[in-house]
């Protein structure tokens, strides 16, 4: 405990808030660059599963395990990281991690079949997930609370721009070479992060006589309770929920081992993951905030891709050129966010986030099959402009009132909030596309009135247009009316989940107003300009 009582002593001396340390500047930069890499392999697939399912000679049922399996693994080391950096210390986890997640990236690009990838992506993901909230905590640690807002917009910017660009990035690289390069990109940072962290890192120093302490149960319950409710969460709706023997006994494990965890969490003398962070108000409400942002971060890097893929035709390489106006929108506004920090009540900061958020949203449910580019544009600047002015205050509420000791735990519950909200948002998202999309076809199929002179006409001029090439006329053309319709049903359940994170969004601008009020420190505590 001595070794993080000391760490909360740096902020305070006066020469610090001048001058920073440049030994740790260059060590926490080079964290950042770790935890960029970790986020982005989350997404950096996404866009070109394709590619690695013809290169494996993957089922089409098999490669959605590429993303799962890493996610899966990456949420149950999130919150685990806070304890482990306690026992072994900041440089040791970052360090090891820097270097596991490089030699999986490795394994990765030489996997030869399915199987292999879908390990290697896991060992990816639970190793890199150890790189994430050790930033949010160093950064809310080392730094004095003048330099904050420099520093929230930093964390907040790679944190939201890596899911954000993963497509793009990953579009490029599938394009440009090969799936390979999807995963040997990491290898040089990855060498770069892990001697430049394990030779700067000192922020504290190891603990391990908390080994024996260490919850073995509660650890096993965590990995099942998190790991089988990503499963269920990710796999459900494609397997038509718990009609699905496997989701159903996942559900089951993960409600069973939930109740293991939290029973431990509460009972032993040093749990594997500290829940009372969440006894500070303002860090349990932006929790909250942090939860839903995953919803809007993850649920829109998912949706616009899926949109521009099966309505537009896109290849990956198009999706990302198009994707990337979020990211730079990003990029531009974190300054802007970090300056208002200091200058206007975070409250106030999140309300004008959410509402930039929600108008995007609002624009995008008059979507039609004809949207592109253009369409698109205002609705992607709104999205990251909206993420950044949420992003840095959530942070600084969340985390700038947590008191050091505290602080690692607590960021890697926090991280986690963020990828649930996410995992949680695709699930939902991907229910109510087919669902929705079953509704419209059915509608849309009732008003289609085959006696009416325009459907005759169409009819008619597409039968002929087929007949011309020696195909059967009146049957390719019925098809070809069905996948219409079904093409319209589709864009209507776009809208709809357009229209759905719209209302979500400006609900949370009344839940500032409701939760937020009664605890005006937080402005204080984050602001950062003191």
């Amino acid at each position: 405990m001595a070794a993080s009582a000391t760490i909360g002593t740096v902020p305070a001396t006066p020469a610090a808030t001048d001058h920073m340390d440049p030994r740790k500047l260059i060590a926490f930069f080079a964290m950042v660059l770790g935890m960029f890499m970790s986020i982005l392999d989350i997404q950096i697939v996404s866009a070109s599963l394709a590619e690695i399912q013809a290169g494996l000679s993957a089922g089409s049922d098999e490669i959605g395990w590429v993303q799962t399996s890493y996610l899966i693994a990456e949420v149950i080391m999130i919150p685990l990281s806070g304890t482990l950096a306690r026992i072994v210390s900041t440089r040791y986890l970052f360090a090891v991690s820097a270097a596991g997640f490089t030699m999986a990236s490795a394994l990765c690009a030489t996997a030869t079949n399915i199987d292999q990838m879908i390990v290697y992506r896991a060992i990816q993901g639970f190793i890199g997930g150890g790189m994430i909230p050790s930033v949010f905590a160093a950064a809310f640690t080392i730094f004095p609370p003048s330099k904050r807002s420099i520093v929230s917009p930093i964390i907040g910017l790679i944190a939201t721009l890596a899911p954000t660009i993963g497509p793009t990035v990953g579009g490029y690289l599938s394009h440009a070479f090969s799936w390979h390069w999807l995963f040997l990109v990491n290898i040089v940072p990855g060498i770069i992060v892990t001697i430049v962290t394990w030779n700067f890192i000192d922020f504290d120093k190891p603990e391990f006589s908390l080994i024996k302490k260490f919850d073995w149960w509660g650890l096993l319950s965590m990995g099942v309770f998190l790991g089988a409710l990503e499963y269920v969460l990710e796999e459900g709706n494609s397997n038509d929920w718990f009609n699905d023997r496997y989701i159903l006994l996942g559900a089951i494990a993960s409600s069973i081992a939930a109740v293991v965890f939290f029973y431990r969490a509460f009972k032993v003398d040093f749990p594997v993951v500290d829940l009372r962070a969440f006894s500070n108000r303002n860090f349990a409400v932006g929790s909250l905030f942090s939860f839903v942002m995953g919803i809007g971060l993850y649920g829109l890097t998912y949706i616009y891709p899926l949109y521009l893929g099966r309505i537009r035709g896109y290849d990956s390489l198009m999706i990302g050129e198009t994707m990337f106006v979020s990211g730079l929108a990003m990029f531009f506004t974190a300054p802007i966010a970090g300056k208002l920090s200091t200058k206007m009540d975070l409250r106030m900061m999140m309300a004008l986030g959410f509402l930039s958020f929600a108008a995007g949203t609002y624009i995008m449910t008059g979507v039609t099959t004809d949207w592109d580019f253009y369409e698109l544009l205002i609705p992607q600047i709104l999205r990251g402009f909206g993420l950044m002015m949420c992003m840095v205050p959530i942070n600084n509420i969340a985390l700038g009132t947590m008191p050091p000791a505290r602080m690692r735990g607590a960021s890697g519950l926090f991280n986690l909030t963020r990828n649930l909200g996410g995992a949680v948002g695709l699930a939902v998202i991907n229910t109510v596309l087919t669902n929705r999309q079953d509704v419209h076809y059915q509608r849309l199929r009732e008003n289609f009135d085959w006696g009416s002179a325009a459907a005759v006409d169409q009819l008619k001029n597409m039968t002929a247009k087929f007949d011309t090439y020696g195909m059967d006329g009146a049957v390719v053309a019925i098809k070809q009316m069905v996948g219409l319709v079904t093409k319209q049903a589709m864009v209507l359940s776009f809208s709809d989940i357009f229209l759905m994170l719209t209302v979500l969004f400006l609900a949370m601008i009344v839940g500032i107003v409701l939760i937020d009020k009664p605890a005006p420190q937080g402005g204080g505590g984050g602001g950062g300009g003191h």
